[in-house]
C-alpha cells in the first residue's frame, strides 16, 4: 500500500527566463511579486537569464544595425530595475523566502566578455555587477547545479544520453530526457514554452520540468512561433524531488493582479 506522509513539503517558486532588456514592458514581475507573497513561498528560484545583456550578443555582429546603441550599462540597468520590482515590495513587507537564482547562457556573456577582453573589463565587470546577491539570492554560476529538497535546479542540462557533457548550448531534448539523464528531478529554464514529465522510480516519483519564458515581449527571431507557454511554476508540498503541480501563465497573473499594480508598473524596464 502507497504510504502517506503527514508532514507537509515545502512550496517553490519558479520563475523563468525574463530576458530583461531596456525597452520591454515588466508588469507582469509587480504580479509576480505580489503572486508570491500571495501564496507564501517558501523558495523561489530563478531560471537564469534575467539579463538579456543584448549589447553582448554574438549573433549581432559589432556595427550591425541590430547592435546600434546597445550598451552594457543599459543592459544592466534594465535587469537591476526589474530586480528591484520583484524584490522590492518582499523587503518591505517582511518576506524573505529562501531565494536562489542559476545564471544563464545570457549572464554568462559578460563572463565571456571579460575573458576576451582582460586589459579592459577585468576588474570593472564580473558576475558582481548582476545585483543578485544584494537582494540575497544565492548565486549559481552558469551550468552548475544547486539541489534544493531534492529537485536539481540548473539553467540547462547539457548531457547526452550517456550522461556526458559534449556541447554546453542546448539543454536536454525534452523534460523526459532530462530527468532520465539526470537520475533525479531536474529543473531548467533557457527553451521557450513549457515541458513537464513524470516518472516512476522505485525510490519514488521523479520529475522532470523545462519552462523558459517568463517575458510579456515578443522575441523578433521566433517571427510567427511566439505563441509559447509563458508563466512561473508554483512546486507545492515538495518532498524528496517529488511535489503537486501548478502552472500559472501570465494571463492569470494579469487578470488578478493587474488592477492592483503600482504606480510605477508600465514602466518598461
Amino acid at each position: 500500500m502507497h504510504k502517506l506522509r503527514n508532514k507537509a513539503g515545502r512550496r517553490h517558486l519558479y520563475i523563468p527566463d525574463t530576458q530583461v532588456r531596456k525597452g520591454v514592458p515588466i508588469r507582469h514581475i509587480h504580479w509576480i511579486s505580489q503572486y508570491a507573497m500571495d501564496k507564501e513561498v517558501d523558495v523561489v528560484v530563478l531560471a537564469g537569464d534575467w539579463y538579456d545583456m543584448p549589447s553582448l550578443s554574438s549573433y549581432d555582429r559589432a556595427g550591425s544595425k541590430r547592435a546600434e546603441g546597445r550598451r552594457v550599462i543599459a543592459d544592466l540597468d534594465a535587469g537591476h530595475y526589474a530586480l528591484a520590482a520583484l524584490c522590492g515590495p518582499w523587503e518591505k513587507r517582511g518576506f524573505a523566502p529562501e531565494l536562489h537564482v542559476t545564471l544563464g547562457n545570457h549572464e554568462d556573456r559578460l563572463s565571456r566578455a571579460v575573458n576576451d577582453l582582460p586589459a579592459l573589463l577585468d576588474g570593472m565587470l564580473s558576475e558582481e555587477s548582476f545585483r543578485f546577491a544584494e537582494w540575497g539570492f544565492c548565486v549559481h554560476r552558469f551550468l552548475q547545479p544547486v539541489t534544493v529538497d531534492g529537485i536539481r535546479y540548473c539553467h540547462l542540462f547539457p548531457h547526452n544520453a550517456r550522461g556526458q557533457v559534449t556541447q554546453t548550448k542546448r539543454g536536454a531534448p525534452s523534460a523526459l530526457a532530462q530527468v532520465q539523464r539526470q537520475m533525479c528531478s531536474a529543473t531548467a529554464g533557457h527553451q521557450q514554452g513549457l515541458d513537464v514529465a513524470a516518472v516512476a522510480t522505485p525510490d519514488g516519483m521523479q520529475r522532470g520540468l523545462i519552462a523558459g519564458s517568463c517575458y510579456l515581449h515578443d522575441e523578433d527571431y521566433m517571427g510567427p512561433l511566439n505563441n509559447y507557454w509563458r508563466g512561473v511554476i508554483v512546486k507545492n508540498d515538495v518532498r524528496d524531488g517529488n511535489y503537486n503541480l501548478m502552472e500559472v501563465d501570465l494571463g492569470y497573473l494579469a487578470r488578478k493582479y493587474r488592477s492592483k499594480e503600482p504606480a510605477n508598473a508600465r514602466r518598461v524596464a
